[in-house]
């Protein structure tokens, strides 16, 4: 990418508008007659459902489907696939033992890596210029928690933290294995996804989640890709502990969840991206046009005296958004009038 998301946002920002992309990966399976199942699992379905996303509201920035299973399932770990809801993995027998195993296996190979990989290359060569291409992986401290159980990770970072560590060495390479096949494949920028750290507290997240994120956005830097760190639900005690990640952007839960973002915007450096934060799960999935372009509105107003700023949502949207009230969402954002 010839320019950094801060070079991005700030020229947007010079020309009184603002980048408008959406989490919108999963009401995109709808509109394009598919199915989560499938579109997680064939990247033809899963570029058409992209490609519906792009064709209809022309996001600034798109993303694929969220999916916290990709590397997990990659390791040989449990997982379930519904028909219409993303994959989950299912806690599974695990120790230390395991590592040794898990370090001669190249994700690369398996089927559905594959598929995101050669999602993204669709993405490359049949989308404008101007839309700029996401990828997600899994986060260090969530594909520990994965590999290890929740319960036994977040026990592990007080009673263990020796084996903690080693299982999030071991998450961290492959996720960087995924990470350069992701960008050799077209990829521009990478989110981080790390929703089960937001319960640690600001110790244990700069020890088992923020210092391994560093190690990734690194490796993006020098590949001239951006890096944005993602966590659901109330992060205000972690925010200055992700910026110290090195990440260009940060992608932020709703007010609703506990996120204040004009105050993020103060407390965090001026270079670094706020991505959010209408709530996934409110007027946008329940309420009409009227109330999702005031909830947009409230929340462009509120945040505009920041250039370092893209009107997102707080999450994924879920399926079942109705389609007119992400128009609503792309037009208010579009048509927001600086004072």
């Amino acid at each position: 990418m010839e320019n950094t998301l801060i070079d991005l946002v700030s020229n947007a920002y010079g020309e009184k508008r603002r980048l408008v992309a959406p989490l919108v990966g999963f009401p995109g399976v709808k509109m394009a007659g598919s199915s989560v199942k499938l579109a997680q699992q064939n990247y033809g379905e899963h570029f058409k459902v992209l490609k519906a996303i792009s064709d209809t509201f022309k996001p600034d920035v798109i993303f694929p489907l969220m999916d916290l299973s990709v590397e997990a399932n990659a390791l040989g770990r449990l997982t379930v696939f519904p028909k219409q809801e993303s994959a989950t993995v299912v806690k599974d027998d695990f120790s230390l033992e395991d590592i040794e195993k898990l370090e001669q296996i190249d994700i690369s190979f398996d089927s559905r890596v594959t598929a995101y990989l050669e999602t993204l290359k669709l993405l490359s060569n049949n989308l404008a210029s101007t839309i700029f291409r996401g990828a997600y992986v899994t986060g260090p401290y969530t594909l520990s928690a994965l590999l290890m159980g929740a319960e036994e990770a977040a026990m592990s970072t007080i009673l263990h933290p020796e084996e903690l560590h080693k299982t999030s060495d071991l998450a961290t390479k492959k996720i960087l294995d995924y990470v350069k096949h992701l960008i050799s494949s077209g990829a521009q920028i990478i989110c981080i996804l790390e929703p089960s750290a937001m319960m640690l507290g600001v110790d244990h997240f700069e020890e088992f989640s923020m210092q391994y994120v560093k190690t990734i956005s690194e490796v993006c830097r020098k590949s001239g890709v951006q890096s944005v760190y993602h966590i659901c639900g109330n992060t205000m005690h972690l925010v200055e502990k992700m910026c110290e990640a090195g990440v260009d952007a940060l992608s932020l839960d709703s007010i609703e969840a506990g996120v204040n973002l004009t105050e993020v915007a103060e407390r965090i450096p001026n270079d670094v991206v706020i991505i959010g934060n209408i709530n996934p799960i409110g007027s946008i999935l329940t309420g009409n046009r009227n109330n999702v372009r005031k909830e947009v509105n409230d929340l462009l107003k509120n945040m505009q005296s920041y250039p370092n700023f893209i009107l997102s949502t707080g999450c994924d949207l879920p399926l079942e958004t109705p389609v007119e009230n992400i128009a609503a969402f792309m037009q208010t954002g579009r048509d927001y009038k600086f004072n």
